[in-house]
């Protein structure tokens, strides 16, 4: 049940955010036990960010929320993934993108407490 929001303040195309959602369906796999068949999207673009007092450069925020949790190793193979898909399909430096990670206890499907 993982959920990625990436905010940045690029324009991201139709044809970008499909190869955005495919590449990170892959990368989600990098969680044991994770796959993008429960995998949910978010891509909000344009935004207005400041990131050492300027805004002069590409810039994005990315929010991973993960039903259980997961190890060290996982999230570090995640974040250079997805750094990695930023970067190719964005144009954003690695050195400017922030990834947080969320895990959550209790996760809610089709009205269902997982």
């Amino acid at each position: 049940m993982p959920f990625i929001s990436v905010n940045t303040t690029e324009s991201i195309q139709e044809e970008q955010a499909k190869k955005l959602k495919e590449k990170l369906g892959e990368a989600i796999s990098l969680i044991p036990g994770k796959s993008e068949n429960w995998l949910m999207l978010e891509f909000c673009d344009k935004k207005i960010m400041y990131f050492k007092g300027e805004n002069d450069r590409p810039l994005a925020f990315v929010s991973v929320s993960l039903y259980g949790k997961a190890t060290s190793e996982s999230y570090n193979r995640l974040t250079e993934q997805i750094c990695n898909i930023l970067y190719t399909t964005l144009g954003i430096p690695v050195d400017c993108i922030y990834v947080k990670y969320q895990e959550k206890e209790h996760w809610v499907w089709n009205s269902s407490n997982f």
